[in-house]
């Protein structure tokens, strides 16, 4: 596998834009607030949702469009969830219409989403009239750059990335564009992630590979124990890398599982090391487990704690905290094997082992503790299964976003 940039321009077919029409609440053009990305050629497409009962309209009409298991574009906008809001449904139709009319395709033809405030009548009137400029804003080069700024709400960073790999002699494209920061917490924080790949798949194949590898990158991402009303991951595949076609589980099908996999698990962790008022990533890793949910469930009580979390911010080896979310995590683990470092770029330093405290530099663990992305290394010294979660510090600066996102 080879990183290249372009992001959902890069497969071959794909174009893409982001302009400001007037969701958000300012009149600068750099203040993007709608989205499109679009296929020359009809695609296989496959999703998933957020586990959260209450929904967004635009997940439920994207359900309905994907019945089919094609599509040929997105649309997407920022400023607005659309999500319990007056019109709901309704809006959310006009906004694939509206799509499909600048294009000259049907409204069922497009995946739609939100992200922003909950519970506000979304301005369909402003996304109707700018649909024609972003229609002639759809570009191969620099499109994917537009879209993923225009999808962002409270991130500080663009989310965007894109591989290439070898299928069966042809190369194989995938890329991407990510929004999240806050209310992060997926079950499949306004968390979008849309995939375009021209890879030749059966919907079949892709909908099973896009199921195994969520639960094991977004799934285990958490910034505040929210899960949102909007999450959503969309791949859409056009075939026009010529690949024989993926009809089974066999290499082919192997090595496009490794390259979605590698390219969600980068941006989950760029979600997580972005997360509202974050000053550093923070990853657990837990191994030696007996099994990897049991793995993955203590990693994700670690990062998803707020001590641990706040301890983390000061840069704290407070590792009691560690093995008090493990303990409330109903993941079952012998307390009295577990071991455990933190390990940053400047090295690793234990500080527990067979659940006991050992004396340790504190200079030394805090220095480490102060970089930008820090690891709780965890051994359970049980088994031969392991998981990684990513979350990130809790800063005053989460409170402050939060405190007033609405207004």
């Amino acid at each position: 596998m080879k990183q290249i940039t372009g992001g959902v321009t890069a497969a071959l077919g794909f174009t893409a834009g982001g302009i400001h029409c007037g969701v958000k609440k300012s009149s600068s053009p750099d203040k993007k607030d709608l989205a499109m990305i679009l296929s020359e050629k009809e695609c296989t497409a496959a999703a998933v949702y957020t586990m959260n009962r209450v929904k967004a309209a635009p997940l439920y009409i994207t359900m309905e469009h994907l019945e089919d298991g094609v599509a040929r574009g997105i649309i997407a906008n920022s400023g607005n969830a659309n999500a319990c809001a007056p019109e709901g449904h309704e809006n959310a139709k006009r906004m694939c219409a509206a799509a499909a009319a600048a294009v000259g395709l049907k409204e069922n033809d497009f995946v739609v989403a939100s992200t922003g405030v909950i519970g506000q009548t979304l301005n369909i009137s402003a996304i109707e009239a700018g649909m024609g400029a972003l229609a002639a804003s759809l570009k191969k080069e620099g499109g994917s750059d537009d879209a993923a700024h225009a999808i962002m709400t409270t991130d500080t960073v663009k989310k965007e990335l894109a591989f290439t790999t070898v299928i069966g002699g042809k190369t194989v494209t995938i890329g991407a564009i990510a929004k999240g920061s806050g209310m992060i917490h997926p079950n499949m924080g306004t968390m979008l992630c849309f995939i375009t790949t021209d890879c030749a798949i059966t919907h079949e194949m892709l909908s099973d590979a896009l199921h195994e590898v969520v639960p094991r990158t977004f799934n285990r991402v958490t910034v505040d124990g929210d899960t949102s009303t909007n999450d959503m991951c969309v791949v859409l595949a056009n075939g026009m890398a010529g690949n024989a076609l993926i009809e089974w589980k066999d290499d082919g099908y192997t090595l496009f599982l490794q390259a979605l996999h590698t390219l969600c698990r980068e941006l989950a962790r760029s979600i997580a090391a972005d997360g509202e008022g974050a000053s550093r990533l923070v990853t657990c890793r837990v191994h030696g487990a007996r099994s990897e949910e049991s793995a993955e469930r203590l990693a994700k009580a670690v990062v998803s704690s707020p001590l641990t979390k706040a301890a983390m911010f000061g840069a704290d080896a407070n590792w009691g905290r560690v093995l008090c979310a493990m303990g409330y995590s109903k993941a079952p683990f012998r307390p009295e094997y577990v071991d455990v470092k933190f390990c940053s770029d400047l090295g690793e330093i234990l500080v527990c082992r067979q659940g006991a405290g050992v004396d340790f530099d504190e200079e030394r663990a805090k220095n480490i503790l102060s970089r930008d992305e820090v690891v709780i290394d965890v051994d359970l010294h049980e088994g031969e299964e392991e998981a990684e979660c990513w979350g990130c510090d809790l800063t005053y600066d989460y409170v402050k976003i939060n405190g007033d996102y609405r207004t």
